[in-house]
């Protein structure tokens, strides 16, 4: 009794939960606050009162944005069609047909109608509606309830939704990657509970947040991340509790050279600093100050003489106030090196613990899906595999892929190797009206896929395909007499 109780509590909306609301094919993740507006398809509500509900409930947004559960009954359509035209060769589209005006529809509004009524409303003015064939009539109703109808479906996050949400609302921040491409890549990935997987992806955190989701909290997640930190917009609308994060790690991948060459120093305060000093003194053996930048001793003293006057003249005005904005001044900028410090400290603490993890080299899967080129990536990350582990990579474009194909052939370690596109298209299943959606996606990008090999190292590629494939016979060229 005490498991199904917990069960339910998990299926359940809380206070702080990220959700995504959805009306018909738009979606949007959002976080459960206390009195905080929510705008969505032009209405604005507050999800105070869906705290407690079922996830997948549907709410109808009454007056003042407030939420009420919708009463399953009330989800049946209840416009009545009587009768219907035979085909609708006589039907003229001149805007006439419709006896309401915009200003009536405002006064249904404002008279407290539901959805379902004004729908009724404009089906009773409508001269042409009972002309109609049955399809089209059912057509018209779902075009008013699309416009008119004011629920909203509150979901709980998954990969699906939220790859849905991306690729229908900022496909660009996705690399336009589509859920049957992200479902293919965790696949051919194995990703499984108890892995060590490295991750590097521009796609927003939603491949990243797919991985922890599939791992369920357990094994260690990497992920390489390009810049001065990770970008996990989208792994943070999945909601995961903390022992999810306990599992996953962070390594920026300008690093990952280093890490290889074993000269890498986790336990510097800054790692990046040794390199940018030695960047600038080079910079500064290749380009020497000039004579006409250094200043002259007699400017010197004047710049040191115009200092001092001026220190002169406020020490003159100086008060009490003066002193006291001086102190907290000073404490504001104590406070801010310190937490600097802090937050150095914490990101060294991060490089070390995912250095440690990676200098075994025996991950168990790698992902790739980023907007950078993927070759050099790949042939970085990929040393880090165990030997008979998978990796994927996704790229919006087949060109570089094929260079990371022929790249992987020529250095050997890996077999198997897949370079594939899917095809994807949606179908309208209705009694008598089957038939394949007009809009679909026309690409959803590439993926290649392909296993690690142990080999040996010490013999070249081309010596070892040599020596397995036999040599080819010398075909005889018979003489022709001139």
């Amino acid at each position: 009794m005490a498991d199904s109780v917990e069960d339910d509590s998990l299926d359940r909306m809380k206070g702080g939960d990220y959700v995504v609301l959805k009306r018909g094919d738009i979606f949007k993740a959002v976080q459960i606050q206390e009195k905080r507006k929510v705008i969505f398809e032009k209405q604005w509500f507050f999800l105070d009162n869906a705290v407690g509900e079922l996830y997948g409930s549907t709410f109808e947004i009454a007056s003042g944005g407030i939420l009420q559960p919708r009463k399953p009954k009330d989800t049946e359509s209840s416009t009545d069609v009587k009768e219907a035209g035979t085909d609708n060769r006589n039907i003229v589209d001149d805007g006439k047909s419709q006896k309401l005006t915009r200003d009536d529809i405002e006064n249904l509004k404002e008279q407290g109608l539901k959805d379902q009524e004004i729908i009724q409303q404009l089906v009773d003015n409508s001269s042409t509606f009972s002309g109609k064939t049955k399809y089209a009539q059912a057509k018209y109703i779902k075009k008013k309830k699309k416009k008119y109808e004011n629920t909203v479906t509150i979901l709980k996050p998954s990969c699906r939704i939220l790859a849905l949400m991306y690729h229908g609302r900022e496909p660009g921040k996705i690399c336009h990657l589509r859920y049957d491409m992200l479902a293919q890549m965790l696949t051919l990935a194995n990703i499984h509970a108890g892995s060590k997987v490295l991750v590097f992806e521009t796609c927003a955190g939603l491949v990243l947040g797919s991985v922890m989701e599939r791992m369920g909290g357990y094994g260690s997640v990497i992920q390489m991340y390009p810049g001065g930190g990770p970008v996990r917009a989208g792994l943070e609308s999945f909601g995961f509790p903390a022992q999810f994060h306990d599992t996953l790690h962070e390594f920026p991948i300008c690093h990952v050279n280093a890490l290889l060459a074993g000269t890498l120093d986790t336990t510097a305060k800054d790692p990046g600093a040794v390199s940018k000093q030695s960047d600038m003194a080079a910079e500064e053996e290749q380009n020497p100050p000039n004579a006409e930048q250094t200043s002259s001793p007699e400017e010197i003293k004047t710049e040191e003489i115009k200092t001092e006057e001026i220190k002169m003249e406020t020490n003159s005005g100086a008060d009490d106030g003066y002193d006291q904005a001086k102190e907290e001044r000073e404490k504001r900028m104590e406070a801010k090196a310190q937490e600097k410090k802090v937050k150095q400290e914490e990101k060294r603490m991060k490089l070390a613990s995912a250095a440690a993890l990676l200098e075994g080299r025996n991950a168990d899967g790698l992902v790739i899906a980023s907007r950078f080129h993927p070759c050099p990536v790949l042939m970085g990350l990929i040393k880090f595999l165990s030997p008979s582990r998978p990796f994927v990579v996704y790229s919006q474009y087949k060109e570089p892929l094929i260079e990371c194909y022929t790249k992987l052939k020529e250095l050997g370690g890996t077999v198997n190797l897949r370079l594939a596109d899917t095809w994807l298209r949606h179908y309208q299943v209705l009694p008598n009206r089957t038939h394949p959606v007009l809009l679909m996606s026309g690409a959803g990008g590439y993926l290649l896929s392909g296993t690690t090999v142990a080999v040996d190292r010490s013999k070249p590629a081309s010596s070892q395909r040599a020596a397995e494939e036999p040599a080819p016979k010398r075909l005889k060229v018979e003489e022709t007499d001139g």
